[in-house]
């Protein structure tokens, strides 16, 4: 493991999903998973975040319409909670979320705008 590059991700890891989560997370983790929890803090979030060409805004809004391609929907309303975190607005959301009903589908847009009007109210983020 490069410790430099997993200290960066781990610090990009935080300051997107929160330290709460990111320290609960590695935690819980144990002899079977915690490789998997180094290795993904220091590749995805490290190499991926770790590089300043995109702003955390930007990669924000990319991994909200990838993981909704994806239909993994626990892992969205993370990214969507990080995407706030990193300054996305929720006419921004609402934008992304149109073009995820367009290019994955209406039913994943139904979805997506399910999951971020339950997040967006719990923040008090609607008006």
């Amino acid at each position: 493991m490069d410790k430099a590059r997993f200290e960066l991700g781990l610090n990009k890891r935080k300051a997107t999903l929160g330290d709460d989560y990111v320290s609960q997370n590695l935690a819980k983790a144990d002899a079977f998973n915690l490789p998997f929890q180094e290795a993904m803090t220091e590749w995805c979030w490290g190499f991926g975040w770790g590089d300043d060409t995109l702003d955390a805004k930007t990669r924000s809004l990319m991994n909200l319409t990838m993981i909704a391609a994806l239909g993994k929907m626990h892992e969205w309303e993370l990214h969507l909670r990080g995407a706030i975190t990193n300054g996305v607005s929720v006419d921004e959301i609402r934008s992304a979320i149109h073009v995820i009903a367009i290019y994955c589908g209406v039913p994943q847009g139904v979805e997506c705008f399910r999951i971020a009007r339950d997040v967006l109210e719990e923040l008090d983020l609607l008006t």
